[in-house]
C-alpha cells in the first residue's frame, strides 16, 4: 500500500475538502482525488462521501482513520530515526498565539539557519488543547503556559519566559493604584477558560476584589485594543512583543507579589523525534533569553507605555 494514498485520504478528512488537502500537499485536486480512489480500490470500499459542501468519512473511512494516522506517524518516525544524524525530518510543534508572534519567529529563524533539513509543522491552539495533544503523542512538543497539573512521567518541561501580571489601563487614566482601578473601572477579563485567565482570577480572589465585568475574551491583543479605546481595564500577563500598533497604554504593576504566567516547552521523552526536539530546545536557549531580557525595554513602533 502506498502511504501517499493514506496521507491524501487523511488530509481530505481533516481539512474537509479535496481542494484544501491539495493545497496542503502541494498537489492538484485531480491528483488527490486519484490517490483516494486508488486507496478505495485497494481496500475494496468507499472511504469518503459528501455532506453538502463538506467531504466526510464514510463509516468504513472513519473506521480506518485512526489506524491510517498511526501508520503515517510510524513512517515519519522511521525517517526521523534513519536521518537523525543529519537532524532532518518532520517535527510537529504546537504553540499558543502569543508565542507564535512573540517567541517563535526569532527562534525559527535560528533553527532554519542551523538545521536547514528540519521541517516543522506548527499547530496553533490553547495551552490545554496543546497539552493534551502532546501527552497523547499527536504533537512532539508544544510551547504553552506551564500546566497547573503534575506532568506525566512520559513528558519533560522547561521554562522559557516568565510574565508578571500587570493592570492595563488607558494612558489618560490618572489613577495609579492597580487595585483601585480593578475595583472601580469596567473590567475586561482574560478568559477564565485559559490558564492565564485562571491565574488572573486567582489573584483577584487572593486580594478579595470583585471587578465590574464588562467583557471576557481569550485574545490578549484584542484586550489591549479594547483598553486603549477606553472600554475598561484588564489584568493580563506582560506577554512578549510585538503588541498591536498604535496603542497608548499604561502598565501598572501589582502591589502584592504573585506568580507569573510561565511560558515554556513541553515534550514527550519517548518521541522518536526526541533528538529533533532537543535540537529545537538548544537553539531556543539564546533566543528565548534575549526575548526575556528585551521584554520590558524593546521599543514598540507607535505603541506607548507609561507607568
Amino acid at each position: 500500500m502506498d502511504t501517499r494514498f493514506l496521507e491524501s485520504f487523511v488530509m481530505v478528512i481533516e481539512h474537509g475538502s479535496v481542494a484544501a488537502a491539495a493545497r496542503r500537499l502541494n498537489l492538484t485536486d485531480a491528483a488527490v482525488t486519484q490517490r483516494v480512489r486508488a486507496l478505495e480500490r485497494e481496500i475494496g470500499t468507499k472511504l469518503i462521501g459528501r455532506s453538502g459542501r463538506t467531504v466526510r468519512a464514510t463509516e468504513a473511512g472513519a473506521a480506518i482513520l485512526m489506524h491510517a494516522k498511526s501508520l503515517l506517524r510510524g513512517v515519519k518516525d522511521l525517517r526521523s530515526v534513519a536521518t537523525e544524524e543529519l537532524f532532518s525530518g518532520e517535527l510537529n510543534l504546537g504553540a499558543i498565539s502569543s508565542a507564535l508572534t512573540g517567541i517563535l519567529p526569532a527562534l525559527l529563524a535560528g533553527v532554519a539557519a542551523k538545521y536547514p533539513l528540519l521541517k516543522l509543522f506548527i499547530t496553533p491552539g490553547s495551552s490545554e488543547d496543546l497539552y493534551q495533544k502532546t501527552t497523547s503523542g499527536e504533537l512532539d512538543a508544544a510551547v504553552i503556559v506551564e500546566p497547573q497539573v503534575e506532568l506525566p512521567k512520559t513528558c519533560d518541561w522547561t521554562v522559557w519566559r516568565e510574565e508578571p501580571f500587570v493592570v492595563l489601563a488607558p494612558r489618560r487614566t490618572k489613577e495609579t493604584s492597580a487595585h483601585r482601578l480593578l475595583e472601580t473601572q469596567p473590567f475586561i477579563r482574560y478568559d477564565r477558560n485559559t490558564l492565564g485567565g485562571r491565574l488572573a482570577e486567582r489573584y483577584l480572589q487572593k486580594v478579595k476584589i470583585r471587578p465590574q465585568d464588562r467583557y471576557e475574551l481569550d485574545s490578549l491583543e484584542a484586550i489591549a485594543v479594547l483598553v486603549d479605546r477606553g472600554l475598561g481595564v484588564s489584568l493580563v500577563p506582560d506577554w512578549a512583543p510585538p503588541w498591536p500598533e498604535g496603542l497608548n497604554l499604561r502598565k501598572i504593576p501589582l502591589p502584592q507579589a504573585f506568580e507569573c504566567r510561565r511560558i515554556g516547552l513541553l515534550w514527550r521523552r519517548s518521541s522518536p523525534r526526541i533528538r529533533l526536539v532537543q535540537a529545537l530546545a538548544m537553539s531556543a536557549s539564546a533566543v528565548v533569553s534575549g526575548v526575556v531580557r528585551g521584554a520590558r525595554s524593546s521599543p514598540q513602533r507607535r505603541v506607548v507605555f507609561t507607568n
